[in-house]
């Protein structure tokens, strides 16, 4: 019986730290957001990227312990929580690859377009419009 209530006990309370510890990251990294009046902070991705895997990895090699302790509950809750956390890795990753993709084309769609529009007066026909500057950053 004692077994059943360290079991439950470390589960409730080892989940509840790691989410309140995510809580509390996203809490900071959305102050200095706010602080930064809505730009982007520098390294904000990286840092959230840090912390996913960081956390995934740990929680995995707590279930890891806990399963070699033979406490099955607290096993159970940490995979679940790291593949959660696992899962939020991925999604960001490929927003932030996605991100990444349409930055890169854009740029090279601009490129193309001033050096079509350079060579064109080069050859002396006034029918090419100057090209458009875009900014690829929302402010």
């Amino acid at each position: 019986m004692l077994k059943w209530v360290l079991d439950f006990a470390l589960s409730v309370l080892l989940s509840g730290f790691e989410v309140a510890a995510l809580v509390a990251f996203w809490f900071v990294e959305g102050m200095k957001t706010w602080a930064a009046k809505g730009r982007p902070v520098p390294g904000e991705t990286s840092r959230l990227f840090l912390v996913l895997s960081v956390g995934s990895t740990s929680s995995a090699l707590i279930s890891y312990g806990f399963s070699r302790a033979d406490l099955l509950v607290a096993c159970a809750s940490q995979a679940v929580l790291a593949a959660l956390l696992a899962l939020l890795l991925i999604l960001g990753a490929g927003t932030e690859g996605g991100k990444r993709i349409s930055r890169y084309r854009l740029r090279s769609r601009l490129r193309r377009e001033r050096r079509r529009w350079h060579a064109s007066q080069h050859e002396g026909s006034g029918r090419a419009s100057a090209p458009v500057r875009r900014c690829w950053r929302r402010w």
